[in-house]
């Protein structure tokens, strides 16, 4: 039985703050891992890959992603369709994750608005009591921004913004990249190894990164 048999989709979403390279790396190693993803890109998801990316459109993206896992793997919903699968918590998902996630976005979710399917996604995932991540990258933050992720982590979100460590001695940016999304997989109960845990060598220090 394939690994998308056994679990229910995950639910992503890519909106418009910085933080493109996370959100393409997440779908990535989704994909790789054999979970099937419903993808919501918001037009500002889309702005900001072609921003910080060389990635113009869902097109663009199933090429970084690779056909062959997009095509088995991803199905692309659009953010206006409020009427869509994700819509409904009668279908069952494997939890949400917004990355990267806006504030904007964060304060709607909050305030329980589902103006959007993003917005509507996230709040069916709270009121069945699913995973839902979200990884903001703001900084500094204002007064506004932590009272809205208290009160979501208080509904039962995750608050994963994008920082990463040091410990691993990164040598990359995909180092520091893959520290986060390795965080957010482990939330999702999506195994991975894509960066070192600490005590994995047994003997109180960093572990070796594995293959």
């Amino acid at each position: 039985m394939s690994a998308a048999a056994k679990h229910p989709p995950i639910v992503m979403a890519l909106t418009g703050a910085s933080g493109a390279p996370y959100g393409i790396r997440l779908l990535q190693q989704l994909a790789a891992s054999g979970r099937d993803v419903s993808l919501i890109v918001t037009s500002h998801g889309l702005r900001l890959l072609r921003t910080e990316t060389d990635v113009g459109d869902v097109d663009g993206l199933r090429g970084v992603i690779g056909a062959a896992a997009w095509d088995a793997h991803v199905t692309v919903f659009d953010d206006a369709d409020r009427g869509a699968g994700p819509a409904s918590g009668s279908a069952k998902t494997g939890g949400m994750v917004i990355c990267p996630c806006s504030m904007g976005t964060l304060a709607s979710i909050a305030a329980g608005t589902s103006r959007s399917l993003v917005e509507r996604a996230a709040d069916v995932t709270l009121k069945e009591r699913r995973p839902l991540v979200l990884v903001p990258r703001e900084t500094p933050l204002s007064a506004i921004h932590l009272e809205n992720m208290l009160r979501l982590v208080r509904a039962g979100a995750v608050i994963l913004p994008a920082s990463p460590g040091f410990y691993h001695r990164p040598a990359s940016i995909a180092d520091l990249v893959d520290f986060v999304v390795a965080r957010v997989l482990d939330h999702l109960g999506v195994g991975n190894t894509l960066s070192p845990r600490w005590g994995e060598s047994g003997d109180g220090e960093l572990g070796a990164r594995k293959p």
